[in-house]
Order: C-alpha cells, then structure tokens, then sequence
C-alpha cells in the first residue's frame, strides 16, 4: 500500500481578526449619561466605543457621530433620554467575528463609512478592529523580509506568511 504524498507545500493560514483585533478596549454602558460618554471619548482621544451591557454583551457603538447626533438634537429640541442607549448605532451589518479574515475587514472598510468594526463571539463582545489595526497589520506583513531571499515580498491576495509565498 502506497502513500499519497503532495506536491504542494502547506500554505500558511490566512491573517484573521484574531491576529490584529485591539482587545483593551474602553466601553460604555447603555445607561451611561451622553454626555458623559462624550467626555470619556475625547478623553482617550477615540472616535468611538461599543455599548456593551453588564454581561459583556455588545448592543451597538456610541461615536463622534452620533454624540454630534445627540448634541444637535439637544440643542433644537428637549429629549426624552441622555442616555448612550438612545443614540447609539446599532447597525448589525458590520460585526465580525475572530476568524473573519484581513481581506474581509479592508473590503467592509472600503464600502462603509465604518471606522471600527466589533469582534464578537456569540453576542459578546471580545475586540475590535480599527482601520488603523489593519493598516498596522498588512505593513508588518509587507515590512517582514523573505528569509529565503532577503527580498520583500507582497503577496496581498492572502497576506500570509513569507515562507509561504510562491515567490522564490
């Protein structure tokens, strides 16, 4: 009895959210005070935070554009609510999950006004990807030399590791 053998070398596997997700992340309650939030955020210099409940579930992101929604609608009329909750987005078309891959997030990146993306498992939420963090990931994949070569190799079509590119 023969053993198949492959000719193909094992290909690496491809850069996911895993890899490049932020996992320290400021967040705000449903409950917090609008205000409040907005300070947290130009506090830390962010443009936005998930909305998580006490569980650590994700219900949506509070950003600089919705506080600029909330301080235009305090300003024309009285409100019924300062809560995050009221004026968070809660657009559902932009979750990700751990395993979605580098090339997914530029592509959802490239076709939304979105500036961060939410990592969730289940409906929790575990991280977040930036654009910046996927920026930051395909230059250390570009900026890493090809041991076999001492060249640079892009190979954007999977962004994997070096050894593993065609390319010799």
């Amino acid at each position: 009895m023969s053993i198949p053998t492959s000719t193909t070398a094992p290909t690496a596997p491809t850069l996911t959210a895993r890899d490049f997700m932020a996992t320290k992340l400021i967040s705000l309650s449903p409950d917090e005070d609008a205000l409040a939030a907005i300070r947290k955020l130009l506090h830390y210099r962010i443009s936005g935070a998930p909305v998580v409940d006490s569980d650590g579930n994700f219900l949506g992101i509070f950003s600089e554009k919705t506080s600029m929604r909330f301080l235009l609608d305090a300003a024309y009329s009285q409100l019924p609510s300062n809560r995050v909750g009221a004026f968070m987005n809660t657009d559902i078309a932009r979750l990700i999950t751990a395993d979605t891959d580098w090339l997914s997030c530029a592509q959802i990146f490239l076709s939304t006004p979105y500036r961060r993306l939410p990592v969730l498992e289940g409906t929790k939420l575990i991280g977040q990807v930036s654009r910046r963090d996927l920026l930051k990931a395909a230059m250390q994949m570009i900026d890493k030399r090809d041991k076999r070569s001492g060249k640079f190799v892009m190979y954007f079509s999977a962004l994997m590791e070096q050894y593993d590119s065609p390319v010799d």
